[in-house]
């Protein structure tokens, strides 16, 4: 793995990144586009992710070959192709319909703190996913997603949470996803070794 900085996020062969932001310490994989995003701290995705116009959370955890906020073809217009918003790419007399783009970049998708979204899986335009949530490999996520809820297929549905309820309510209050980076260092055997329920009585949660 690379040694990642908090000054600017490490790129692989071939990333292609547009009109987008990172905080400190993230990755993106090789092969992967990111356009009119935001990534928070410590937030990766890996090898040829699709990520628009989507505010990744601290720490999320993007796998391969998923599709995050893709974007849709108008189906209440006479054609669904792109001639007739990408239209300076077929006539010189005529721009791109920027409304439309800005209607596109407008519908968010949010993706939760150290959520893990799985290999292959889709999370449409406008959905939310909530903290620590799980999408399963090759889910379609179509509505949003609590926090600490793991789901999976097509469309996704709830398999189960994570956590009792009592302990994600703790887990949302301490939000160590805002603790600063020698604060994690400092926890970092802890994270490695207590569950869930002890990691919150060691840390005040």
């Amino acid at each position: 793995m690379p040694r990642l900085s908090p000054d600017t996020p490490f790129l692989h062969p071939g990333a292609e990144v547009v009109a987008s932001t990172f905080g400190p310490w993230c990755e993106v994989g090789a092969g992967s586009r990111i356009q009119n995003s935001s990534f928070g701290a410590y937030a990766y995705c890996d090898r040829l992710a699709d990520i628009a116009n989507t505010s990744v959370g601290a720490f999320s955890n993007i796998a391969a070959l998923t599709r995050i906020g893709p974007t849709d073809h108008p189906l209440t217009s006479a054609a669904l192709h792109h001639f007739h918003y990408r239209s300076a790419s077929y006539w010189d007399d005529t721009p791109d319909d920027e409304a439309f783009f800005a209607a596109r970049h407008a519908r968010r998708t949010v993706l939760g703190p150290d959520c893990w979204i799985g290999h292959g899986a889709i999370v449409k335009p406008e959905v939310t996913v909530g903290a620590g949530a799980v999408v399963a490999s090759g889910a379609v996520v179509t509505k949003d997603v609590a926090p600490f809820l793991i789901v999976a297929g097509n469309p996704a549905r709830p398999l189960r949470a994570r956590f009792p309820e009592a302990i994600a309510d703790r887990l949302l209050a301490l939000a160590w996803w805002d603790w600063p980076h020698d604060r994690l260092r400092a926890a970092l055997e802890d994270f490695r070794r207590l569950p869930a329920e002890a990691f919150l009585d060691a840390h005040g949660g």
